[in-house]
């Protein structure tokens, strides 16, 4: 004969099983405090593991304190650039560090622009993403662009600025001395 529990018994047990689980799940007082804000060893999305330092007062100048060397001028599509570097040797495995000025021609916009450097169709070279760095001059861009090692033949600082047609131009610009 097979035993059977009472309804009694299995509301009872239904009973605790829930009173259990509610105490189990305490509603706490939502917290006023702010998390902390994390320390501010970056102004500007990269590591300052080259041993650069951004000590001095910002110049709103391209470069980073230091000398700075000018590429060129060139009209890229519907934009003109004007590309600088900071000086120092192009040294392969190491990055450099980049700004472009792109200042449209007409109703076009920039809404992305990146560098690398190597040759043109970007074989073994690494594509960075530039930011505008500073929002007082918003046709500025810049980042720090890989160096590929080894350093192919013929390679230049190059510059692709998407336009906000989803169009991209691409211009090449020397290392400078």
């Amino acid at each position: 004969m097979k035993k059977t529990h009472s309804p009694l018994y299995l509301t009872g047990s239904l009973i605790l099983a829930s009173a259990f689980a509610f105490a189990a799940c305490e509603k706490k007082a939502p917290t006023t405090s702010t998390p902390p804000k994390p320390a501010a060893t970056d102004d500007h999305g990269h590591s300052h593991d080259d041993g650069h330092s951004h000590d001095a007062a910002p110049s709103h100048a391209p470069g980073h304190g230091g000398a700075v060397i000018a590429l060129g001028e060139q009209v890229v599509g519907p934009f003109n650039t004007k590309a600088t570097r900071d000086q120092g040797e192009i040294v392969a495995g190491k990055d450099a560090p980049i700004d472009v000025t792109v200042t449209p021609t007409g109703t076009a916009k920039a809404v992305a622009v990146r560098f690398w450097i190597g040759t043109q169709d970007a074989k073994g070279s690494v594509k960075a993403k530039a930011d505008i760095e500073d929002p007082k001059d918003p046709n500025r861009w810049h980042t720090h662009a890989e160096i590929p090692n080894p350093i192919p033949e013929g390679s230049k600082i190059w510059v692709e600025i998407e336009d906000d047609a989803g169009a991209k131009h691409v211009a090449g610009f020397a290392f400078g001395s």
